[in-house]
């Protein structure tokens, strides 16, 4: 039987994540709390808006009301990447060779190791970030679609077009999709891995009773894994054409209440699915067996995230209650 070691933080949990194998907790106040020998509470932010966990696993990345873009590292060190602003950074995203990316506005800022910058301007707010897989890419979430833009040289962004309000992106692992949570209760995706010049094959993914606030793909980009219904909605991508054509997976259904977050095992295709009363069950995607993780608890499940062996798996809710679950006992 797993058992759940609690955290009572207080505060609305906003992300979850591992620094090497410290658990850290992300609240909407703007203060980061770690859990390495002790209880250790940074105060990053005045209101915290989002967070990346770097490519090596070693450092969050956070962006605030305060305008400020910070990284926390699994040893406690701060590092301020940019000091308070005006505007409010609505979305970062971490990147290969330590690249960071912001948007506050229509504006996305790259922050690359070596110190230098770029910006992209948008027509439109930038709403949500992703670096690809390959290459330094950046796909910008916005009005109408998205952007991709080349962080070196000087190679025009391209542009995916679809009406509506993108407010999430993401890229499949292997490059080959992006894939974006839209304000209407529905998912996008474009192909990528046409020729260029070729047309874009447009991916709808619909029927959702919510809004899809939490998205998470399997270790080999299989499968994606997204809340919004009664049961986590698993989508197949294995095929060179994704989900185009197929019907979803049904996870984890229950009659009572919403999956509010998902999140996917590193190595074994099995999606953590967390409710609206506080429940995390384990399903294993292949045959949709299902383990309890927790019993229901304060608030809606709003953040989880696995270790890198994939033997723990933290969690947070929105009113505060966290913890980390050994699922071996």
């Amino acid at each position: 039987m797993p058992t759940v070691a609690p955290i009572d933080l207080d505060d609305h949990c906003l992300a979850a994540a591992f620094l090497d194998e410290v658990p850290v907790f992300a609240l909407a106040s703007g203060h980061v709390v770690r859990l390495d020998h002790g209880t250790h509470r940074h105060e990053l932010h005045d209101g915290l808006l989002a967070t990346a966990v770097s490519w090596d696993g070693k450092s969050l990345v956070t962006g605030g009301e305060d305008g400020k873009v910070m990284r926390l590292d699994a040893d406690g060190t701060e590092t301020t990447l940019r000091a308070p602003a005006r505007k409010w950074v609505s979305a970062v995203a971490a990147g290969p060779q330590g690249a960071v990316a912001l948007a506050d506005g229509r504006t996305a800022t790259v922050l690359l190791a070596d110190g230098t910058e770029r910006t992209f301007e948008e027509a439109r707010t930038i709403e949500g970030l992703a670096f690809a897989p390959k290459g330094l890419r950046l796909a910008m979430a916005r009005y109408n679609g998205v952007s991709l833009a080349f962080v070196q040289g000087s190679a025009p962004a391209l542009d995916f077009e679809w009406k509506g309000a993108h407010n999430q992106v993401m890229f499949s692992p292997d490059g080959r999709f992006l894939v974006t949570a839209m304000q209407e209760n529905a998912l996008h995706g474009w192909k990528l891995d046409g020729k260029p010049g070729s047309e874009q094959r447009h991916m709808r993914m619909t029927g959702y009773p919510a809004k899809v606030k939490s998205l998470s793909w399997s270790n080999k980009g299989k499968w994606l894994a997204s809340s919004g219904a009664p049961s986590a909605i698993v989508w197949p991508f294995s095929g060179k054409d994704g989900p185009m054509g197929k019907a979803p997976l049904e996870l984890g259904q229950r009659a009572d209440t919403m999956v509010t977050c998902v999140a996917c095992h590193p190595s074994e295709d099995l999606v953590a699915i967390g409710f609206g009363d506080g429940m995390v069950l384990a399903v294993r995607i292949a045959d949709s067996k299902e383990a309890l993780l927790r019993r229901p608890g304060k608030g809606p499940i709003t953040a989880m995230a696995w270790n890198k062996p994939g033997r723990l798996l933290a969690f947070g809710s929105q009113a505060g209650d966290c913890g980390v679950i050994d699922i071996a006992g």
